[in-house]
């Protein structure tokens, strides 16, 4: 290629030595035929053989470009190397000249408590980036991208830096909203960046933080600054292939308005739910945080009054009981800090988040009876539950939905003879699916009557079996969960 290159320049370069000298050599004589005046003198015939000897010239370094263009090659070959090299490094150095840097993460797997079915799912990743070869053996590739789905203070963040940590490699942390800007361009130009830097450092991990910042469905009615850096994003997954070497984790709290497209396959395939920690998570993440500390805890104890704490809220406890004692001149940690540290941080929280026992049995119940219908896992904390996924649903598997849906409601209004103001988003999901019967699928005549019956139906079916959401309901203050093997 270099020498076809350098033969088109020297056969170029010929044809334009010949033509300019023939064009002077007819202007030269043009004149001389129209001019009146003889022409006489040394210069003129200085200027003739001047002509003559460029156009003969001409055509002997045409008749010997074959000896000519091997002799320039040798050394025209060497120096577009060097222009290659001198292009190459810059396109290089441009890459890595950004702000956006790994870091080496000095989290484990064993920093991170109560999260043990998310670490088995995330093990095949860390044992993917310490030995790949195992995978390409097979020719087995990883999912691109994996997606962490949970509320705020579950511990996102802390998960992806475990397994950058776990696995060694360079860790690259960006919010979804850093990629936002002003200036048009400037977010796909930094994701860009960023995927750059992680390809010249692979192996290594891409976290983006609140990736719903960026990654929201496109309305495809305007060409903004979010929806071209998402165009970006979406082009770079699709730019690195499975054994690449590098994984992307993204977490939000909000996947239903993420675009389809981040979510198909090839993309972010694999998705992860993380929830809030139930009684026994809570234990090995007090007992994580009251490590190395001077202590006369009852873990047991504070584990089921912290109902409703993320991980987050539980470290922040944890902290503020730490600094309560050294405001009072304390060596040992006890009881009376915790409940000091804890009223602060119920202060202002809305009540349903931090449960006393009281709010906490409204909620069993309500979660029990979801369970006894889904025949699912259910957690105490849990915001939904598990529905039938089909393409093409029939009428009796929609209603089995509504059923899911307003299963906790129907039931606790029937065991505490009340209303609760509890399930406001159930609620919503139930009368949708209704409405999609009614105007999408024209299965009946009205919404009011399908939740009615819907309604009737689960009242006739839990006061049938009071004894059984009882033991559930037990279960569910015990253990915080059901499980499948106990319905």
């Amino acid at each position: 290629m270099k020498q076809d290159l350098n033969s088109k320049s020297i056969d170029k370069n010929f044809k334009l030595m010949i033509i300019s000298a023939l064009v002077l050599v007819i202007l030269f004589i043009y004149t001389i035929y129209k001019s009146k005046t003889v022409i006489e003198g040394t210069t003129y015939y200085l200027g003739i053989g001047f002509l003559f000897v460029l156009l003969i010239l001409a055509f002997v370094l045409k008749l010997k470009q074959e000896k000519i263009r091997k002799l320039i090659n040798k050394d025209g070959i060497n120096s577009f190397d060097t222009e290659l090299a001198k292009s190459s490094s810059k396109v290089s150095k441009n890459e890595l000249d950004s702000t956006i840097l790994p870091v080496k993460s000095n989290i484990s797997f064993k920093d991170v408590a109560g999260i043990k079915e998310i670490k088995e799912e995330l093990e095949e990743i860390v044992e993917f980036l310490n030995n790949p070869s195992i995978f390409q053996k097979f020719n087995v590739k990883l999912p691109k991208g994996v997606l962490l789905v949970g509320p705020p203070g579950v511990g996102k963040t802390l998960i992806a830096r475990a397994v950058a940590g776990e696995a060694q490699v360079p860790f690259f942390y960006q919010s979804g909203a850093s990629f936002v800007h002003i200036y048009v361009g400037m977010g796909a130009k930094k994701v860009r960046e960023l995927f750059n830097s992680a390809k010249l450092n692979a192996p290594s991990i891409v976290f983006i933080d609140e990736i719903d910042a960026i990654g929201k469905a496109r309305s495809g009615k305007s060409n903004d600054e979010r929806e071209s850096t998402l165009n970006e994003l979406l082009t770079q997954m699709d730019g690195f292939e499975g054994d690449s070497g590098v994984i992307v984790i993204a977490a939000t709290n909000k996947i239903e308005v993420l675009d389809d497209a981040l979510l198909r396959a090839g993309r972010f395939d694999r998705r992860l739910y993380v929830g809030l920690p139930n009684i026994e998570d809570r234990k090995k993440i007090l007992e994580l945080y009251l490590k190395d500390k001077n202590h006369n805890i009852n873990i047991e104890k504070l584990a089921i009054t912290t109902a409703g704490f993320n991980s987050a809220s539980l470290s922040t406890l944890v902290n503020e009981a730490l600094l309560y004692m050294i405001k009072n001149r304390k060596s040992t940690l006890d009881e009376s800090d915790m409940e000091v540290a804890k009223n602060k941080l119920e202060f202002g929280k809305k009540q349903h988040k931090i449960l006393d026992m009281e709010q906490k049995e409204i909620l069993a119940i309500y979660q029990s009876c979801k369970a006894y219908i889904s025949k699912v896992k259910v957690n105490l904390l849990d915001d939904s539950v598990s529905k039938i996924n089909k393409v093409f649903l029939s009428y009796n598997e929609m209603l089995e939905n509504i059923k899911r849906e307003l299963a906790g409601n129907v039931g606790l209004e029937l065991i505490k003879k009340e209303k609760f103001a509890i399930g406001e988003d159930a609620i919503k999901r139930a009368e949708n699916i209704a409405l999609e019967m009614v105007e999408k699928y024209k299965m009946a005549t009205s919404v009011d009557e399908i939740i009615f019956s819907v309604k009737e139906s689960l009242k006739l079916e839990f006061s049938q079996n009071i004894e059984e959401i009882n033991r559930l309901k037990e279960l569910m203050l015990k253990n915080e969960v059901i499980n499948k093997d106990d319905l």
